[in-house]
């Protein structure tokens, strides 16, 4: 049984950096695709980034791209989003999923995934 623990969120003024965590069991990462999802209220589930089970990365959502950087560290079966220059319009809650499925590149589609983790806060305001 896999299973993903997300940490790391938190209150930040605008233009500050977090970095969020999801530790991973069960399954070693390169067993797994690691997809890094967001919530606002109101609004539907997006995928933000992701990251494959051989460690290449596939996907940055459009209004990420340059500020945010998926990363793992292996030998603590840990995958890492690195948030720099937040705004206001990051403010969500932050998952992250595993997906087990054999297919070569992770996807930035909540669909796919199986295993979610309980989400992290993070909020951004001045």
């Amino acid at each position: 049984q896999v299973q993903v623990v997300e940490s790391g969120g938190g209150l930040v003024q605008p233009g500050a950096s977090l970095r969020l965590s999801c530790a991973a069991s069960g399954f070693t990462l390169d067993r797994l695709h690691i997809g890094w999802f967001r919530q606002a209220p109101g609004k539907e589930r997006e995928g933000i980034s992701c990251i494959s089970r051989n460690g290449g990365t596939a996907y940055y959502v459009d209004s990420v791209k340059g500020r945010f950087t998926i990363s793992r560290d292996n030998a603590k079966n840990t995958v890492y989003l690195e948030m720099n220059s937040l705004k206001p319009e990051d403010t969500a809650v932050y998952y992250c999923a595993a997906d087990t499925a054999l297919r070569r590149f992770c996807t930035g589609t909540p669909g796919f995934y199986t295993y979610w983790g309980q989400g992290t806060q993070v909020t951004v305001s001045s």
